[in-house]
């Protein structure tokens, strides 16, 4: 039976490509032939490129792909490989004398798995293009094969990411679908609020951000954890939107992150949502899209780490008993 994804959205496909030595990796959302595009920036530290271009006020009006990196800052360069490779199909904003595809990007922190020497470059950029399909693979896959979440004690109380995808078609045919990669500082939930992956304690125990904060326990940890988390997520349609509907979409679809990862947005994330819009179908109201967009990004999220694996002697939701 096939599982709802993202791809299920017209006019998407989704490619991985990693480096699962150095575990690090590259996913890319791809819409060749344009998508109207918003984003939503949340964290206190973030990594993007091309986000200004997506504010409502500024002339390019779609992108034609969304690219979530491993590596950091250096891992910004994979979207050059993803411009290549639409550059050579002939995909891209008409500027007259060529097309300039255009490639919003985002980043996580993973260099503390792994190698912290090797992340994700053009050619693995590239390579996750030409890998793309409708079928998305999830779990410690791409741009999440060296995801973490929990580190309010640093990689001792950490548990593994990954990358997560979920869709909704409603009535009218309109789809709504959403991929995270999931790298937090604090827990993932589920939707009756109990710990799927989160801060462990002795023993592998399930503890909790939560309580590690508030025990000021964990305080002397925080420079492990500072600035090596975030969660990046795309969610899409294939409604007509503009870009300030877009945004807005991208807005609301946070909620879900908020439901799903506590605590969310914190001074140690870099939490962002992209949205597309694929221009298919008539759009039903924008507070629908949002709801449903906030829910299947909920879904996504608790599905990356429900389908990653353990590595590097840091366990993963399956290899460890929930309280």
């Amino acid at each position: 039976m096939k599982v709802p994804a993202i791809t299920d959205v017209q006019g998407v496909v989704v490619g991985h490509a990693a480096d699962a030595e150095a575990l690090t990796g590259v996913t890319v959302v791809l819409t060749p032939d344009g998508a109207v595009a918003g984003v939503d920036v949340r964290g206190g530290a973030p990594g993007t490129r091309e986000t200004d271009l997506l504010d409502p006020v500024n002339l390019v009006q779609q992108v034609n792909a969304v690219v979530l990196t491993g590596g950091s800052a250096f891992g910004l360069a994979a979207a050059t490989g993803v411009v290549s490779w639409l550059h050579e199909r002939g995909y891209g904003f008409d500027v007259g004398l060529t097309k300039v595809p255009i490639v919003p990007a985002a980043v996580i922190f993973d260099l503390g798995v792994g190698r912290a020497d090797v992340w994700p470059d053009a050619t693995m950029g590239y390579a996750a293009c030409i890998a793309a399909e409708a079928s998305v693979a999830e779990g410690s896959v791409g741009a999440g094969i060296g995801a973490t979440v929990g580190k309010v004690g640093g990689m001792a109380t950490a548990m593994r990411g990954g990358v997560g995808t979920w869709s909704e078609t409603l009535a009218n045919g309109v789809t709504v679908g959403a991929l995270v990669v999931v790298n937090a500082f604090g827990d993932v939930v589920d939707e009756q609020g109990r710990i799927v992956a989160g801060a462990r304690g002795p023993g592998q125990s399930l503890i909790g951000t939560g309580a590690l904060l508030r025990s000021g326990v964990a305080r002397q940890s925080f420079a492990d954890a500072t600035g090596q988390n975030t969660t990046i997520a795309v969610v899409a349609t294939d409604a007509r939107l503009d870009k300030a509907a877009a945004t807005r979409l991208a807005i609301m679809a946070q909620d879900g992150l908020a439901r799903a990862i506590r605590p969310a947005h914190s001074p140690f994330d870099g939490d962002t949502v992209f949205a597309l819009a694929t221009g298919i179908y008539d759009a039903p109201p924008l507070v629908t899209l949002g709801a449903v967009a906030a829910d299947v990004l909920a879904t996504a999220i608790v599905r990356a780490v429900q389908m990653a694996t353990a590595v590097a002697g840091i366990p993963a939701a399956r290899d460890v008993a929930t309280p």
